[in-house]
């Protein structure tokens, strides 16, 4: 059996700050709290961002002052059926896709309806405590502001436990695609703009991640123990995910539960959906890692970064793991043009795979082969489609052997399929759920349903010149030595000349010296037990790092560098990192 040290939940030590933890806690401050106002009238609003549980919470708050007033926003909202429509047009028919909303979150709410309850706070004696998503749009001014956030990846997980329903909506029961596509396009970006403006102004932040043990700290203490986060290297919370596909590898390396059927993905680094933990003192609070992007942006991007993409944390690193599995859907993404036009979204998912692993007869299918029919190709798919048949791959798109260390590259446009029997190191920009499928080899998702096919969006975006030759010659192992040193070597490895995501690999048995550029850097761990990183002017702690493990370098952060640590010392290890070309930014400013 492998011997894992994999970090599955590292976390963040702050300095200076405390915090609350358990209701009686939480109650206790809050209580004190109110007790020094001296107020006769009490106003307090609880905003929640979509998928917090907020019921405990108000049944202790009930428990605490028995006699204050409680007020769910919820009343205030449109009916659903307007909601419906309103939502419809971001939401659409697709199966999967949508386009980003416009919508604000008081777009959801009559307006008459959020006065009516400002006036019947400004009128009542003693504590009001109006909650919900939404709350803060009450237009009364409150003596508390309190934020329950909620990380997207528990949202999903909620969602397929069938316990919350969408933004405005009763659709518990609903289809889990539906409900993610909706959150997607439309719950979280509504809620996004209003965490942005009142997270920071916040007197306390919630962690109610885990509703039988709640965390509570001041808004002010969270603003600075995310200042202090973006002073040095750190990692994300990893979640993992099992699919159609999925194999055996990430269940040893990353010491996973082994009586799960499979694990297909790990997103190591998606600071949209994963979660950051912070160590305050006693209490281990749960935040969204989003939270860094939207208030820390300029320190964790870097100035440039920040002015071509805005709050928007433009790179991620997951894994793919078939080891034992089967193959990947064969797929495409859409091209810039067209993924703005379509779906709203100002950048596309160029990637690229670096392989972790592979076994002798491992293979990925990339770009077309030679002479071909575009029409009989989309012919065959779409009567494979319609009439349940097989489609031959082989025919039409190129497979080529890969090996350990094999990295190819992914253009938007470029047909590609990762085979059974590997593990990649997906380093991809952001836009990650727009994979147009195209065949899945006749199979079921896990639901015991077909997935998702879409060949119109497919057929749109497919480069038809991308063939054999080309793809030898552009994007499979562009490997190229732009350093070499006492004890290491940098290498050039993609990605391709058109994406804004430049990847470097060093191989080194000694420290290697590393400078963000005053861009971020995102670095994974792909050979070696575990390394070390560390400052060469101490501005802050040695961070150890183990095989497979990605972490963030943030912009301001500087010069680093990295060694071979504990018993891979002596031993050549590998990393791989990514970065923003500067180059390219002009092609992908978004503000």
């Amino acid at each position: 059996m492998y011997n894992s040290n994999f970090d599955k939940f590292p976390e963040v030590v702050v300095h200076g700050h405390n915090g609350f933890m358990g209701w009686e806690e939480i109650t206790k401050e809050l209580e004190n709290n109110i007790k020094s106002l001296s107020k006769q009238q009490v106003v307090i609003k609880l905003e929640c961002y979509h998928g917090v549980l907020i019921d405990p919470f108000i049944e202790q708050l009930k428990s605490v002052f028995p006699t204050a007033r409680f007020v769910d926003v919820s009343v205030a909202l449109l009916p659903e059926e307007k909601l419906d429509e309103l939502v419809y047009p971001f939401v659409t028919d697709d199966p999967v896709f949508g386009y980003l909303t416009s919508l604000t979150l008081a777009s959801f709410f009559d307006a008459d309806s959020l006065s009516n309850l400002a006036k019947q706070l400004k009128s009542a004696d003693g504590i009001t405590v109006v909650y919900g998503t939404g709350a803060s749009l009450v237009p009364v001014e409150a003596d508390l502001l309190l934020y329950a956030d909620m990380p997207r990846w528990e949202i999903q997980l909620r969602f397929r436990r069938n316990e919350i329903s969408n933004l405005g909506a009763d659709n518990k029961e609903a289809a889990f695609a539906y409900q993610y596509k909706r959150a997607f396009f439309v719950d979280w970006r509504v809620c996004d703009k209003q965490k942005k403006t009142l997270l920071s102004k916040s007197d306390y932040a919630l962690d109610t991640t885990h509703p039988d043990e709640p965390k509570m700290v001041a808004g002010s203490a969270l603003m600075q123990a995310l200042q202090q986060v973006v002073t040095r290297p750190f990692r994300v919370v990893p979640f993992f995910d099992p699919g159609p596909w999925g194999g055996q590898w990430l269940k040893e390396v990353c010491d996973l539960k082994r009586d799960e059927k499979n694990f297909a993905w790990g997103f190591d680094c998606v600071p949209e959906e994963n979660s950051l933990l912070i160590r305050f003192d006693h209490i281990l609070f749960e935040t969204p890692s989003i939270n860094l992007v939207f208030f820390q942006t300029e320190s964790l991007l870097g100035p440039k970064v920040m002015e071509a993409f805005g709050a928007e944390f433009p790179i991620r690193f997951d894994f793919l793991d078939t080891m034992e599995g089967g193959n990947l859907s064969l797929q495409v993404h859409p091209l810039k043009e067209y993924i703005r036009e379509k779906f709203g979204m100002p950048y596309t998912q160029d990637e690229s795979y670096y392989f972790l692993e592979a076994q002798d007869d491992s293979f990925v299918y990339l770009g077309l082969k030679e002479k071909i029919n575009p029409d009989e190709m989309m012919g065959e798919l779409e009567s494979a489609q319609e009439n349940s048949t097989s489609f031959d791959a082989d025919k039409y798109v190129e497979k080529w052997p890969i090996k350990k260390h094999d990295h190819v590259l992914i253009p938007a446009g470029t047909i590609h399929c990762s085979g059974a029997n590997s593990v990649v190191l997906e380093i991809s920009a952001t836009p990650y759920i727009f994979t147009f499928k195209l065949w899945d080899w006749g199979r079921m998702g896990l639901d015991g349903k077909p997935r998702p096919i879409s060949l119109e969006h497919g057929k749109q975006a497919i480069q038809w010149d991308r063939t054999t030759e080309w793809t030898r010659n552009h994007i499979i192992n562009q490997f190229e030595t732009v350093g070499e040193g006492d004890g290491w070597k940098e290498e050039r490895t993609g990605l391709h000349k058109e994406s804004f995501i430049e990847t470097r690999r060093h191989w080194f048995t000694k420290k290697v010296k590393h400078h963000t550029g005053n861009v971020v850097n995102i670095i994974n761990l792909v050979e070696g037990r575990e390394a070390i990183v560390e400052s060469p002017a101490g501005v802050f702690e040695s961070f150890i790092i183990h095989y497979a493990e990605t972490f963030i370098v943030p912009a301001s952060v500087g010069e680093y560098t990295i060694r071979p640590y504990g018993s891979a010392e002596g031993t050549a290890c590998a990393t791989v990192k990514a970065f923003v070309r500067e180059e390219n930014l002009i092609d992908y400013r978004i503000n």
